[in-house]
């Protein structure tokens, strides 16, 4: 399970360092895609293939989840972290996630995976969503949660 949040700020080569605690329960090799909200995911090779497993069953006749099935796997790669615990997030994921070189990006644990975000953006995500997570809380009570 991850846990927790941290800042790190990417490297002129767009690196980025990812932390101990995430790195053992990771492996060696993991996948990062584009995620969701303006995010990356990472995901342990065994969560990737969970998820991809799901998206393979989804109905190709239906337009949403070929739209959701391209959206994960065309920009899905398969990364190692150096011998420094940093792992290259690919250009085209930074633009997406509106991840500038020599910028703070924060980390997070989210149980199954690793979000990775622009620290603006992940600043105006929790701004725009703590004043509200009593509201969103109950909404999902039928969820059991």
């Amino acid at each position: 399970m991850f846990m927790g949040e941290y800042t790190h700020a990417i490297d002129a080569k767009g690196r980025v360092i990812l932390p101990a605690d995430f790195r053992a329960e990771l492996g060696v090799s993991f996948v990062i895609t584009k995620g969701l909200d303006r995010c990356l995911f990472l995901y342990a090779q065994t969560e990737w293939d969970v998820l991809a497993d799901k998206l393979r069953k989804l109905p190709l006749v239906k337009p949403e989840a070929r739209a959701l099935s391209r959206f994960f796997f065309a920009s899905a790669r398969t990364l190692e972290c150096d011998k420094q615990g940093r792992f290259l997030v690919p250009a085209n994921l930074r633009n997406y996630a509106g991840i500038a070189l020599r910028q703070d990006v924060v980390l997070t644990g989210t149980d199954s995976r690793i979000e990775v975000w622009s620290r603006d953006v992940w600043m105006q995500y929790t701004d725009e969503v703590e004043p509200d997570v009593t509201a969103i809380a109950a909404t999902l009570t039928d969820l059991g949660i």
